[in-house]
This record gives C-alpha cells, structure tokens and sequence, in this order.
C-alpha cells in the first residue's frame, strides 16, 4: 500500500486528486489536503468583483466531490513539509506519513513587500473569491461617488492577464451603469510593454492590447515599480529601459486594484532543496524535486526562471492549459512508480489562454510558452467572452461531478465546436 497526498486543492490540487484516482493500484490510498471544504474557480473572480457571479456560483463542494472519487478530504491546511522524513505536519497538530507528496499549494500573496499594498492595505486584491467579494463591496462604494481607478500589477507579478481582464471589466461596467464618463482610468504594469505577460508577448498581443487600451481611453504606465499606496495614491518608479529612473508618479485613485508578486507558501518556503529563494518548488522535466524524487510539484507553486532580463522583475505565468499539462504528467509519473517503471511523462507546457474583456476578449496560443515557439497566435472578438462564460460552467459542472478529463485542452482547442459554447453560455 502506498500513502499519496495531493497538499492543495485549487485548480492544480483538485485536478491532481481526480486524475490520480485511476492511476492507483486497489490497495493506495490518496489524501487531498485543503485549506477548506470548497474549490473556488479563480479565473472567474473578477467577474465577482463587479457582482457578475456571485461567489457560490463559482465554488464547488470539495467534500462532494471527494466522497464520490473515495478520496479522504483532510481540510486545515497544512503548517510544513517534512520532506526528510517523508510527512507532512498539519495546521491541527497531527501529521500525515506520505509515498508520495504532490505539492500544488499555489501561490503565496506577497502583498506585504509593498507598504499599503492589498485588502488589508489600501488597494484591492481579485486573487482569491473572499477578496473579490471585499472588491465588490468596495466597488459599489465607489460607484456611490465616482472618482479615478488604477488597475494594473506590481514589480515581480507574474500573472498579469486578470490584471487586464479587471481593467476592462470595470469599463464595461461602468459605461452600463453610465459612470464611465466620470471615472479617468489607468493601467500600471511591471511589464516592459503592453502585452508581454511575463511571456515576452503571444502574437500580436502588444497591439491588441495597446489598441484596446486607447479604444477605452485608458491611459498606461510600463515599466513601472510601486513603492508604496496611501489611502488615496500610489507612490510608484517608471523606469527607462535600462533599468534608470525616467518619471516618479503620484497616482491619485478612489479605487484601485494591484496584483501582487507571488512567492511559495510558508509550508514550503526555505526547505533547502526543495525550493528556490523565493520559495517555489524545484522540479525536473517530470515534475520531480530532484533532491527528493518522490515530491512532484504543479501549478503556479513551481519555480520557472523568467523569459528574460527586463527593467522592472516579472514573473512567468503558470497558465491553466499549462497546469493540467502538469497534472497529467504527475499522476502518470506516480502511477508509474507504484508499479515499478520510471517516470517518463512530461509536461507540454503550452499556453491556451482566454482572457475576457468584459464584451469582448482575447484569445492566444503559445506552444511552446516560452519562445522561441512552433505556434505564436492571438485574435480578438466577441466569441471570446463568449466562450470563457461557456467554459467556466462546463469546467464547474464537471469538477462538481467529480470527473476528470483535459478540459482546456478538449475545450479550447476546439473539440467543442462554437455552437455547444453557445448553448453552455
């Protein structure tokens, strides 16, 4: 018998769990460990933070779930890895003996790094559904009495797409409940140009997005480094492109939300071996710590060096078609060992991204995500959104039942054709 335990259970942890259900022997047992009992779809927080969705209907019950698979939920989260001594030390005090220990925790939110930065600071967060539901109550607020927003992400984030997808939401928003014509607005963004992304760009996306920008009347600030927020500004750094200050900035706003830098979990963070200095899990090609072979790590917890130097630090982003590419080839590598052969599966790590834009959106492929790439396409359209709305229910319908497939990769790569994302949505 072999102990598995999935530490996490986002979209990393939670589709690990279910596809390492069929890849077990009848006498393995596999443990998901959670901080709570519901999954939450992060990619549709934003929507949440301007009353779309609201929260249950972006949550899936985690107990349901795991009665139906035979998986043993243990919820509390976890205080540290053991990896030593094969265990894991739970929140509670008690401690789980593991085989094999995947860790898939996400990420930690570095808001402290930044004086005023996040939810318990000045600005909003859309990182987690309790914090986009505290942007929500914030935003109602703000359309009480309407003045300047700032969205954007700060110096070493690396998930900058729900930074633009919340910049454009609000201007649908707004411009419904007409409040756009008093609301000036500003993107501020680490990255070197508009659309990089951490990825030095997919296709056309500079232009895309540069042109949308203009279209909304949204002014940008790149290469920008925040030094800290009041209540009311941020105090921030736009550099020149090598590495110099160019402008100081005192941006005025009555509501603002910054994505923060991640950083590993403190479960995690400072196990030598196991992590970098920034706490993200080392991995091999096969998801593998190489100095504890039997720990495997997915999702945004893992450690990617970036696509390259640029003035301002950015991280690489840990897309979703890429996390389940992860996924499917942890649980292959451990159903392979509890039978004795070697782990030969790798992760493609692609990037099959949707990125709404609150009436419309932006598509793009990156294979691989790190160029130079075979295939490098964006596009922009209607269908866009369209598609994203279709695909969270699909995706919630399906973890809520407790099946398991390659869902970005059948969804968005066009097994379903456009007219079964129209009755979805």
């Amino acid at each position: 018998m072999a102990e598995i335990v999935v530490l996490g259970a986002g979209l990393s942890g939670t589709l690990a769990a279910l596809e390492l259900v069929p890849e077990l022997r009848r006498e393995d047992r596999l443990t998901l460990v959670a901080e709570n009992g519901r999954f939450e779809f992060v990619p549709s927080n934003p929507w949440v933070a301007v009353g779309w969705r609201k929260r249950p209907e972006i949550e899936a019950d985690l107990e349901a779930m795991a009665r139906r698979k035979g998986i043993r939920l243990v919820t509390g989260g976890a205080h540290r890895v053991q990896p030593a001594e094969n265990r894991l030390a739970l929140n509670d005090g008690t401690s789980l003996a593991y085989d094999y220990l995947v860790v898939a925790t996400g990420p930690d939110l570095a808001f402290d790094e930044i004086p005023g930065l996040g939810p318990a600071g000045h600005t909003q967060s859309i990182c987690r559904a309790d914090h986009a539901e505290r942007a929500h109550a914030a935003f109602e607020a703000f359309c009480a009495e309407p003045g300047p927003i700032v969205v954007g992400a700060v110096q070493g984030a690396s998930c900058f797409g729900p930074a633009y997808e919340f910049a454009f939401i609000l201007d649908t928003e707004l411009r419904r409940r007409k409040l756009r014509d008093r609301v000036p607005m500003a993107f501020v963004t680490a990255e070197p140009y508009i659309g990089h992304l951490g990825l030095d760009g997919v296709g056309d996306t500079k232009g895309l997005l540069e042109s949308e920008l203009r279209q909304r009347h949204i002014k940008w600030i790149t290469n920008a480094r925040v030094a800290s927020v009041s209540d009311a500004a941020l105090a921030l750094e736009e550099l020149n492109e090598d590495g110099s200050l160019h402008k100081t900035h005192a941006l005025g706003f009555r509501f603002a939300m910054m994505l923060p830098a991640f950083r590993g979990v403190a479960a995690v963070r400072g196990i030598e071996g196991l992590v970098n200095p920034r706490g993200f899990v080392l991995i091999d090609g096969h998801q593998r710590n190489p100095n504890y072979p039997n720990v495997f790590g997915i999702g945004v917890c893992v450690a990617i060096p970036p696509v390259g130097a640029t003035p301002v630090p950015v991280g690489v982003p840990k897309t979703g078609f890429m996390i389940e590419s992860m996924v499917t080839a942890s649980a292959r590598n451990i159903g392979a060992l509890l039978r004795g052969r070697p782990a030969t599966a790798r992760a493609t790590w692609n990037a099959v991204c949707l990125a709404d834009l609150g009436d419309s959106g932006i598509a793009f492929i990156a294979k691989p995500q790190i160029p130079p790439r075979n295939v490098n396409w964006a596009s922009k359209g209607a269908w866009v959104h369209l598609a994203k709305v279709g695909f969270e229910r699909y995706f919630l319908r399906k973890i809520r039942k407790g099946e398991s497939e390659p869902f970005y990769e059948r969804f968005l790569l066009g097994q379903l054709d456009i007219t079964k994302v129209k009755e979805i949505a």
